[in-house]
């Protein structure tokens, strides 16, 4: 299965439909929820089945303004809603919240039953119409999500795919992730961080700072929350664009792909460090790599996080302290001097027949 997440190109009708569903959505979660917290009260065990029977039954006849939306988006709440207690019954997440108008609006309907298909810029939608996005999509899929970030709806969905196998041009390439640099090959190719939080931190602080006084709720207030999520939505894909161009270049040009399992809560008990660990993505960093491999047809091999790939000498295998701010491998045994990164990413290239966990 291949996913995609597309900006949804509306008039002002359309957003006004989308910002209804979603609603519609909230409304009967929020609801849900109420209802299941009493239930477990008094006694009972309910389900997402038992509470959409209750809905279609006993509340929906109460509310007519539900019937000019679609039915599919109170099914998909109480889905979503079975789906979280489920999750927190198996210790994967907290217990659900309720939700609130302006964060993580979205909606999920379907063709009940029937396909949906989306081919090129227009595409036509159940019950919502014909909607454009800004490029083109060639995808069948069961069901689709519209959710809305800042100002703008995006449109989501799942699809089956042929994976591609290409052409591949490296056997083997070791990663080391850094923060001065985003990623370190074994064959000496560098990719530059682009750090684009530390890029509009100021711009976003006065932003922050502008909307301190305002009345929250208030016309302005809004105005001013929503240029602060366009700001966040901004950092968030400059980040997102440069791991996607970093793992699409991996997968497709090497056999096989040797990573280190980072600490990354430990690495951020470092204060110091913390805002540039968190500014680099190496989670999504790792998520990305996961699926990609899959794609291309290559493998990931994911080493210990406590071989000391930057403590090793890549030439003798001298292990030897290197504080942080050393930059340079000078070896104390062999006396070769190389770059920090360099050195880790050929041991972890070296390294593959010590691997304990593989992927892909």
């Amino acid at each position: 299965m291949k996913s995609i997440r597309t900006k949804l190109k509306l008039n002002n009708k359309q957003k006004t439909l989308m910002a209804q569903h979603a609603g519609y959505s909230r409304w009967c979660y929020n609801w849900g929820l109420s209802l299941w917290n009493a239930a477990y009260r008094d006694g009972y065990k309910p389900n997402a089945r038992k509470l959409r029977e209750v809905f279609t039954n006993q509340t929906k006849p109460l509310y007519p303004w539900m019937k000019s939306l679609s039915s599919k988006v109170y099914q998909y709440a109480f889905i979503h809603l079975g789906e979280a207690f489920k999750r927190f019954f198996q210790g994967l997440s907290k217990y659900p919240r309720f939700k609130k108008k302006g964060k993580h609006d979205s909606f999920t309907i379907d063709n009940s039953g029937k396909p949906i298909e989306l081919n090129g810029w227009n595409h036509k939608l159940p019950f919502i119409g014909i909607v454009k996005t800004y490029e083109p999509i060639e995808a069948i899929t069961q069901k689709i999500t519209i959710s809305r970030q800042a100002s703008d709806w995006y449109l989501s969905c799942s699809y089956e795919f042929t994976p591609k196998l290409t052409q591949k041009t490296t056997k083997i390439v070791g990663v080391d992730l850094g923060i001065k640099t985003l990623a370190t090959l074994s064959n000496g190719k560098v990719f530059q961080s682009v750090k684009s939080y530390r890029k509009f931190e100021a711009k976003l602080s006065r932003l922050q700072y502008l909307n301190r006084n305002k009345i929250i709720g208030s016309a302005n207030w809004k105005k001013a929350q929503l240029k602060i999520a366009a700001l966040h939505r901004r950092v968030a894909n400059i980040r997102k664009d440069a791991l996607h161009k970093l793992t699409t270049y991996l997968a497709k040009n090497h056999s096989l792909v040797v990573i280190e399992d980072l600490n990354v809560s430990g690495m951020l008990a470092n204060h110091k460090l913390a805002k540039s660990i968190t500014d680099q993505g190496f989670y999504e960093f790792r998520r990305q790599l996961e699926y990609k491999c899959q794609w291309y047809g290559c493998e990931l091999v994911v080493v210990d996080r406590f071989f000391p790939s930057s403590k090793t000498c890549c030439r003798c295998g001298n292990i030897q302290d290197m504080p942080l701010n050393l930059r340079t491998y000078d070896c104390r045994s062999c006396g070769i001097s190389i770059d920090r990164d360099l050195n880790a990413s050929i041991n972890l290239r070296n390294a593959v027949g010590l691997t304990v966990n593989a992927c892909g």
